[in-house]
C-alpha cells in the first residue's frame, strides 16, 4: 500500500447553524487508530440528512470542532491491534460510524463490510445507509406483508426510493407522495403503485379512495413535523406509523391516548438500534447486497460533489432539490 500522508482533507464546524458553518479544509490530521479500527481511505462519502441535523444543532455534536459524515466507501490501507473481522490492508469496505467527510478515516472494524466483488464503485456508497434504512423499516419496523397498502412521503428521495423498490419486491401496494411530475414519475418507475402529487392532490382522501377508507396499515413517514398529522390521518385501524426522519423539523411530543382512535402503534426507530451487533450489521449488508445483485435493484446516484462543495450538497438536500443518493469526492 502507498505511504500514508499526514494531513488529509475535510470538513469540520466549529458551531452549528446554516451551510456557513461547514468549513473545507486541507490541512486536518490524518487520525490515529486505536485497537479495534481500521484507517480507510475514502473514496466516496454519503450525504445524509442526519449530517444536517448534527450541522444544525437538532442532534447535538459530541464535541468541536467535529467532522460530519455517518457513511462512505473505500479501501483499508492501515490495520490497528485487536478484533479486526478478518478486514486487512486493501480490502474494499463500506462502513458506517462518524467523521466520514474526510480524505481517512479511522472505522471501528465492527462497523465495516466487504464489498462483495463485482459491485461497482459508488454502489454501495450509495446503498448503504439509505438501504439499510429502508430493509430495516420494512422487516422489523412493521415487518410488511404482500398486499398490505402502505404510505411512503417523499418517495422521490434517497430513502424513498429504496423503500418503493423493496415494498414492490414484497409484492405491497405503495403509494408514495411527491412534490413535482418528475418525482411522482421516479416514485412509480421505482415501484410506487401509485403516487400523489401532493403540491396540487389531497393526499388524504387519494388515500381513502384508493384504500376504500381503509387508510394504510403501515406509514413510513422520512418527514417529520409537517406531515405527521396527515399521517396519522391517513393510517388504519392497528397500523404502525414509523416515523424515522425530521426533514421537515422534529415532531413536537404526541399525547399517547392519541393512539387508542384506531389502536395504532407509534414507532421512532433509528438505524443504529437494528444494526448494533455484528451479527445484525452482516445479516442486514448481506441481504441488501443480496437485493442489488439479484434482484437489480436501482441504487439512483443524484450526483457526485466535490467534498470542497459540500455546502452545496447540503443545500440541495435540505431544499429537496435532489432525487436519490448525494455522495461526496474527497478527492476534490
Amino acid at each position: 500500500m502507498a505511504s500514508v500522508p499526514s494531513t488529509m482533507k475535510g470538513v469540520i464546524i466549529d458551531k452549528t447553524g446554516g451551510t456557513e458553518v461547514l468549513q473545507y479544509k486541507t490541512d486536518l490530521p490524518v487520525p490515529a487508530l486505536v485497537e479495534g479500527q481500521v484507517l480507510v481511505k475514502n473514496d466516496y462519502l454519503g450525504v445524509n440528512f442526519i449530517d444536517t441535523y448534527f450541522r444544525t444543532g437538532l442532534y447535538p455534536a459530541p464535541q468541536f470542532p467535529y467532522i460530519l459524515g455517518r457513511e462512505a466507501e473505500g479501501t483499508v490501507v492501515k490495520t490497528g491491534g485487536g478484533n479486526l473481522y478478518g478486514l486487512k490492508e486493501g480490502d474494499k469496505v463500506v462502513w458506517m460510524g462518524e467523521r466520514a467527510y474526510a480524505e481517512y478515516t479511522g472505522v471501528e472494524a465492527s462497523k465495516a463490510i466487504k464489498i462483495p466483488e463485482g459491485l461497482p464503485p459508488k454502489v454501495a456508497a450509495g446503498a448503504f445507509l439509505q438501504g439499510l434504512t429502508a430493509l430495516t423499516l420494512v422487516r422489523e419496523a412493521h415487518r410488511v406483508q404482500k398486499g398490505d397498502w402502505v404510505l411512503v412521503h417523499a418517495a422521490a428521495g434517497g430513502t424513498g426510493l429504496w423503500l418503493c423498490q423493496l415494498l414492490k419486491a414484497i409484492g405491497a401496494n405503495t403509494i408514495g407522495t411527491a412534490s413535482t411530475p418528475e418525482k411522482v414519475a421516479l416514485a412509480l418507475k421505482a415501484g410506487a403503485s401509485h403516487v400523489i402529487n401532493y403540491s396540487h392532490e389531497d393526499v388524504k382522501q387519494k388515500v381513502d379512495e384508493l384504500t376504500g377508507g381503509k387508510g394504510c396499515i403501515a406509514i413510513f413517514d422520512g418527514v417529520g413535523k409537517s406531515t405527521f398529522d396527515l399521517s396519522m390521518d391517513c393510517l388504519a385501524r392497528k397500523g404502525s406509523m414509523v416515523s424515522f426522519g425530521n426533514a421537515s423539523g422534529a415532531v413536537p411530543p404526541v399525547a399517547i391516548a392519541r393512539l387508542s382512535a384506531k389502536n395504532a402503534r407509534l414507532l421512532r426507530p433509528t438505524l443504529v438500534n437494528y444494526i448494533a451487533t455484528r451479527e445484525e450489521l452482516e445479516g442486514y449488508a448481506q441481504g441488501l447486497f443480496d437485493f442489488i445483485i439479484k434482484d437489480k435493484l436501482d441504487v439512483r446516484i443524484h450526483e457526485v460533489y466535490p467534498l470542497s462543495e459540500v455546502a452545496r450538497a447540503h443545500q440541495d438536500l435540505e431544499g429537496r432539490k435532489s432525487t436519490g443518493k448525494l455522495l461526496l469526492d474527497p478527492s476534490k
